[in-house]
């Protein structure tokens, strides 16, 4: 019996080593321990005072009982451990998993930052080209900017048009085809040419309102695109805004000089973003 006290306790030594973390093992441990030493104590005592071998055997069997209950709650959270184990198996597994989707969604950022950066790329070499085929017009008559990626030309009311008038002059047709030469130089591109107004009422005409002179001015400008520099019209798309998207505040000339402009808005292409995204990235 000795001996198997002696080899039950260090099989529990040895799970409480491997599981040290574990609070309730330890107490458990502990309290395995104490009931132990008392069996033993009882042993000694057994062996020396004969006369009382019925009581001390009575002790015997309850510490014998006691014992028998905590190796079974021992085994119990010894089992509990190794479901515990199994649990931790899975979770590690799954961590492995979710690592290896990090490791491919760490892979797609890294390929989508370089394909953001091949697009702002793209977009700063046509803007270079706009500067560059336009050269030193005034800023307050033709001003290109990129704004979130997107490309805007604005040119000044008073560069394309007679006051009041939608027919493009002739010095605007020559700034037109500067535009429309870069614009051919890029197949892909498509972009929006936008009518505005101050909000000074309007009517004149067939015209009844800033919004009819806006889309006008932007169909005139449309057209010359098509007609005289021979831009694809799928490529191109008029719309009108009126006076409702001002750049500056309408109470003073200035102000009411600057809303009244002709933007061109070079539309971002996602299909061809996308395409640089599943490009192989050298």
């Amino acid at each position: 019996m000795k001996r198997i006290m002696i080899i039950s306790c260090a099989a529990l030594g040895t799970v409480l080593a491997s599981c040290g973390t574990s609070k309730k093992l330890q107490e458990a441990n502990t309290r395995y321990s104490r009931l132990d030493s008392t069996y033993r104590q009882a042993q000694a005592e057994l062996a020396s005072s004969r006369d009382s071998t019925a009581k001390y055997k009575g002790i015997s069997r309850n510490l014998q009982s006691q014992l028998a209950q905590q190796k079974s709650s021992n085994d119990q959270m010894v089992n509990q451990l190794k479901d515990l184990s199994v649990i931790s198996g899975s979770q590690a597994e799954s961590i492995k998993k979710s690592l290896e989707s990090l490791s491919s969604k760490d892979a797609y950022i890294q390929n989508l930052q370089s394909a953001i950066a091949r697009k702002d790329s793209l977009t700063m070499n046509l803007v270079m080209n706009l500067k560059g085929a336009i050269g030193n017009l005034n800023d307050q008559d033709i001003n290109i900017k990129v704004d979130k990626g997107v490309v805007y030309i604005d040119i000044s009311d008073k560069l394309l048009f007679v006051t009041g008038k939608y027919e493009v002059n002739q010095q605007a047709k020559a700034v037109l085809g500067k535009v429309a030469k870069v614009l051919m130089n890029q197949p892909d591109i498509e972009f929006m040419v936008e009518g505005h107004t101050d909000n000074v009422p309007y009517r004149q005409g067939v015209l009844l309102d800033n919004w009819d002179l806006s889309v006008k001015r932007a169909t005139s400008v449309v057209r010359i695109l098509q007609n005289e520099y021979g831009i694809p019209p799928v490529k191109m798309t008029a719309a009108g805004r009126g006076e409702y998207v001002p750049v500056s505040g309408n109470e003073t000339d200035s102000g009411r000089a600057a809303n009244r402009r002709t933007r061109i808005v070079i539309l971002p292409q996602l299909d061809q973003f996308f395409k640089l995204l599943e490009a192989p990235q050298k």
